[in-house]
Order: C-alpha cells, then sequence, then structure tokens
C-alpha cells in the first residue's frame, strides 16, 4: 500500500486533533504529515497552493496521485487501521453529507476550532498510548 501525505492547518485546534490521532494510529509509517499554514511550508515544492489546501482536505499518494476531499480521510482512516471509518467514508450515500459537512467545517473551521477543538485536542492526547 502507498504512503499518503496528509496536507492540513497547523493553526486550527480541531485539525491538529484529528493529525495527533492519525498520528498515533501510524504503526505502519503509510501516513506522512504536511501542516501548509508553517511558516516553511513550500507551495511550489508540495506543488500546492496553501490557499487551496486550506479551502479543501488535500492529500496525495507516494506516486503523485492527488486526492482531494472526503476521500483523503477514506484513505487516511485505511492506513490507520480503522476499516469501519474507512468503509464509511466510501459510502456514496453518505457521500453528499460529508462533503456538505466538510465544506461548511473548512469554511468556518476556526471559529468551529475555538468552540471544541481545544477539548478535541486534549482528549486526543488523553488516550494516546504511553511510550516508555
Amino acid at each position: 500500500m502507498q504512503s499518503l501525505t496528509i496536507y492540513y492547518d497547523g493553526e486550527c485546534p480541531l485539525c491538529l486533533a484529528e493529525i495527533h490521532f492519525l498520528k498515533n494510529r501510524n504503526k505502519l509509517g503509510l501516513l506522512e504529515f504536511v501542516d501548509v499554514a508553517a511558516p516553511q511550508y513550500d507551495e511550489t515544492e508540495h506543488q500546492l497552493s496553501c490557499k487551496l489546501a486550506l479551502a479543501t482536505m488535500q492529500g496525495r499518494l507516494a506516486d503523485g496521485t492527488q486526492l482531494e476531499g472526503i476521500p483523503v480521510f477514506a484513505q487516511a482512516y485505511k492506513r490507520a487501521n480503522l476499516p469501519t471509518l474507512a468503509w464509511l467514508f466510501t459510502r456514496p450515500w453518505l457521500a453528499p453529507l460529508l462533503n456538505g459537512s466538510y465544506y461548511v467545517f473548512a469554511k468556518y473551521r476556526h471559529s468551529i476550532s475555538k468552540t471544541i477543538g481545544p477539548m478535541m485536542l486534549r482528549l486526543s492526547k488523553r488516550f494516546t498510548p504511553k511510550t516508555s
């Protein structure tokens, strides 16, 4: 299975909670993460504008195939060994709801994150397995 690079907003607490959750499930090393809000993010290197990455969920497979929207989540969950979530995110009948929800979230992510993001980030850290 190819690795998947996920582009995310590092200034969004809810986004960070999701990334933290996925990083802790990345046992096979098939997920890579790029913060498009970081000062060192290079649009040319990644061939992806920060504006587009902040407006829509973006991912790229190791072979260069660009993914956009809900398929990024499905592929991420598959690589994180979360088959039920991966299955849900590939259901055609759920696609309109998921796509619409993500569109609203992306547009208002900072307002939404101010409310529930810090709590979700704390929860994701709280349930992280302790390593010795």
